[in-house]
């Protein structure tokens, strides 16, 4: 009689078990909270867990909840490597969500051959040609389109129109760019190539590039250097932290460029860190600011609230924002080919390069963002540059620029750059 009712026991067990895995789903995170490039990854993190717990509590994946695995990485790839084949052999998730350009690029091959659809808050064009990483995608515009974008706004809104370049201009000189950014870093120079091919596109010279860690707390020689090429507009690469150090010494040591940035470096703590020395900095946006009053703002505002009360919203920023976005993608996916009863790698694949006018949670401009489509041939979910400068303290819109529409006989060959 007991072995009839231990093995019952291990009969109902093993149903239970199987009926609870099919009613969830396994998403992995790998998130950067203690690294590098934790001053904009902690905020991100926190964004994913509010997000998924929002998705849960709306019904989840067609009834099924999403079960987030996060882990911290540091930053190390190794570190991505090791989490990501436990992610695969034991957890056994349906989709992955990375971080950096460094390790996305790093196990980009893996993922390929596995067949495992990774959004990443990478948005290196490296990986948006589906035909060297077909099972990559990014969430917003890539981060050689914005720096072709960002430097096409401030030569057509700056440099052509300011009464400070004025004498220069009349001089009949020709502007010219220099880079700052953290050589070693994959995502930090992503986008080098694409923004000095830029330059030639609009005439404007290219000096010598200027290596600033992720982690500077000083960069008055590559300030100085930079004032010795006679710079007049500084593209910085870097995070946050970094970017604000740059920019309060190029103020401090009377510089003279202006600037502009990649998103993971443009934000309100760019603002408070900088106080007078970031005006008028130029940036891109990967969607709209925490608090600003698009569709979904509210929800956003609300999860921080309810999964965080203990953090202040003050100190949260675009992050947080990015984060919805991200997952409102991998939602998307995971959603389609969960109605079609087939939740694995290809079938997400197939169903995200379905995207055709796609706005988060199927909502127009919801987080700041529509119109994106992805398809078999091209990753790049917009041409649409989100630019923004900085004016009296404060993150104010600049302008937009659908780089496929201003360069159309060049937009195609930009694809993996």
């Amino acid at each position: 009689m007991a072995k009839k009712i231990l093995l019952l026991g291990l009969v109902l067990g093993l149903l239970w078990t199987t009926a609870f895995a099919a009613d969830e789903i396994k998403v992995g995170s790998i998130n950067d909270l203690t690294g590098a490039t934790s001053d904009v990854g902690k905020d991100a993190a926190l964004g994913i867990r509010e997000c998924v717990t929002y998705v849960n509590d709306s019904g989840g994946i067609n009834g099924k909840k999403i079960k987030l695995l996060l882990y911290d990485y540091g930053y190390r790839v190794p570190e991505a490597m090791t989490i990501y084949k436990r992610f695969r052999d034991y957890d056994k998730i349906a989709l992955l969500l990375q971080w950096g350009t460094g390790d996305t690029e790093a196990l980009s091959p893996t993922v390929n051959k596995d067949k495992m659809v990774t959004i990443s808050d990478s948005l290196s064009g490296h990986l948006c040609d589906p035909k060297k990483t077909p099972y990559n995608f990014v969430y917003s515009t890539d981060y050689s389109t914005n720096a072709r974008a960002a430097l096409t706004a401030w030569y057509e809104e700056v440099w052509k129109k300011s009464d400070k370049w004025k004498a220069a201009r009349d001089a009949g000189k020709k502007p010219k760019l220099v880079c700052f950014y953290m050589f070693a870093a994959p995502y930090a120079s992503a986008p080098i190539k694409a923004i000095k091919d830029q330059a030639q596109i609009l005439g404007i010279e290219v000096g010598k590039d200027e290596d600033v860690s992720l982690t500077a707390l000083d960069a008055k020689s590559q300030v100085l250097a930079a004032k010795g090429e006679e710079a007049n507009i500084v593209w910085h690469g870097n995070t946050t932290m970094s970017v604000a150090t740059a920019v309060k010494d190029a103020y401090a040591l009377k510089l003279g460029a202006d600037h502009i940035v990649n998103n993971w470096g443009f934000d309100k703590n760019l603002v408070r860190m900088t106080s007078q020395a970031g005006e008028g900095v130029i940036g891109a946006a990967a969607c709209a600011f925490l608090g600003d009053k698009v569709p979904y703002m509210d929800k956003v505002l609300e999860y921080c609230k309810k999964v965080n009360p203990g953090v202040p919203i003050e100190k949260r920023d675009i992050r947080t924002v990015q984060a919805w976005l991200k997952v409102s993608m991998a939602v998307s996916g995971l959603q389609k080919a969960d109605k079609k009863g087939k939740l694995d790698g290809p079938k997400i694949k197939a169903e995200l390069e379905t995207l055709k006018d796609w706005s988060p949670f199927d909502t127009p401009n919801a987080l700041g963002r529509s119109g994106y489509t992805v398809t078999p041939e091209d990753h790049r979910p917009t041409p649409v540059s989100l630019l923004y400068t900085i004016k009296d303290g404060k993150i104010v819109p600049l302008t937009q620029i659908n780089m496929k529409e201003k360069f159309p006989d060049k937009w195609q060959s930009w694809l993996g750059w």
